[in-house]
């Protein structure tokens, strides 16, 4: 197993990165776990395997595989229009509402397609004190001061036709969850998707959680608490709590893999459901394409099977899950974010190619490891 600490060495030398965790999973077993470097430079502490991590939008596939509960129950339907379920957001006041918003779908939200290009416009979830500002309120905004700031903003294009990334769009998953549940969004999840993972802190790192670095020679930020103070961008440069349901779940590599291996088992979904989150969305761009991204994974068919992954980033934060079409899956999270380079390429294409030279035992480690439960 000597490829997986060669990659992690590498590439935290490479992209000067004090420190990261691999586990991989086969068959639904934990193969392999390690932490490298430092949780805490300061302290030198060190990364144990079952470190916590901010694993950013690694929290899109959590929000997907709950709203795909959700319509497993009849509590909610893909091709329900969001602003009849979120009625109670309320544009700004005097602001112009574009009319297309009216019909955004469930389904839209979770294959990006809701109409917001945050290219061509912005990411509100970025946008902290003039959003507060334009509410009249102090900042940071809450998800629905947000949302209720977004009903007057214009779409990019029409709901359904495009692909655009959009952590606004998971962020409203996240409202519909709360509406239909009558619970909020994190204490609904951690009961019927994963018990294992819990939402992280603006300011600080929690027990067994590593601290973040921004890269080197970075410059501090405005806080998203207003106030004209600068802080390091990872505490305090956005407001982590508002992007529950698109990036803001911290968990360990072991816990995620946890998490993979129950909704692959069939333990948090039918398998029509995973075939829900999985199929071509009927986005005209992505019919030529021979991967696309489903409800909250990317997807690429491999013979019988697929692969589905996702990368996460946030200053401070990077990381990668994978589950591959032959038994395998995998992750890794590292506690900073390099400013230039590759490392989600260097780290992929480094994990297949570590499988490819190594010898994985049949042992299961899952039970070495207690399920992390913040609560």
């Amino acid at each position: 197993m000597a490829a997986f600490d060669q990659l992690a060495k590498s590439l935290m030398q490479k992209y000067r990165i004090p420190g990261g965790a691999i586990a991989v999973m086969k068959d639904g077993k934990l193969v392999f776990a390690r932490g490298y470097g430092y949780a805490n430079r300061e302290t030198r502490e060190l990364v144990q395997p079952d470190s916590l991590f901010r694993i950013a939008s690694l929290t899109k596939p959590i929000t997907s595989a709950a709203i795909l509960k959700l319509v497993e129950q009849g509590k909610l339907h893909l091709d329900d229009k969001v602003f009849n379920i979120l009625s109670d957001i309320q544009p700004l006041s005097g602001a112009h509402v574009d009319p297309r918003t009216a019909g955004i779908t469930v389904r839209e939200l979770l294959q990006h397609s809701g109409g917001w290009n945050r290219d061509t416009s912005f990411d509100p979830m970025f946008m902290s004190v003039q959003i507060a500002q334009a509410n009249g309120a102090k900042p940071p905004p809450n998800p629905r001061q947000i949302a209720s700031y977004m009903r007057g903003q214009p779409l990019q294009f029409d709901p359904g036709t495009q692909y655009n990334y959009s952590n606004f769009g998971y962020s409203l998953l996240g409202r519909i969850i709360q509406h239909v549940t009558h619970s909020s969004y994190e204490s609904w999840v951690r009961a019927n998707v994963t018990s294992c993972m819990h939402i992280g802190h603006t300011l600080q790192s929690g027990p067994r959680e590593v601290k973040y670095y921004d890269y080197p020679g970075a410059p501090r930020v405005d806080s998203v608490f207003g106030g004209g103070a600068k802080v390091p961008d990872p505490y305090g440069g956005f407001d982590l709590e508002a992007m529950d349901s698109h990036g803001a779940w911290v968990a360990s590599t072991i816990d995620y893999l946890r998490f993979v291996a129950a909704l692959d088992g069939g333990r948090i979904l039918s398998p029509q459901s995973i075939k829900t989150m999985l199929a071509r969305p009927t986005i005209p761009s992505w019919q030529s394409q021979d991967s696309w991204y489903g409800m909250g994974w990317m997807v690429r068919p491999v013979g019988n099977s697929a692969n589905w992954w996702h990368n996460g980033s946030l200053p401070g934060t990077t990381t990668l899950v994978v589950r591959a079409g032959n038994g395998l899956a995998w992750a890794a999270f590292f506690n900073s974010r390099p400013k230039t380079g590759d490392l989600g390429g260097d780290l992929d294409s480094g994990m297949w190619d570590a499988l490819s030279k190594s010898q994985l035992p049949n042992a299961d480690l899952f039970p070495r490891f207690s399920c992390y439960n913040a609560r």
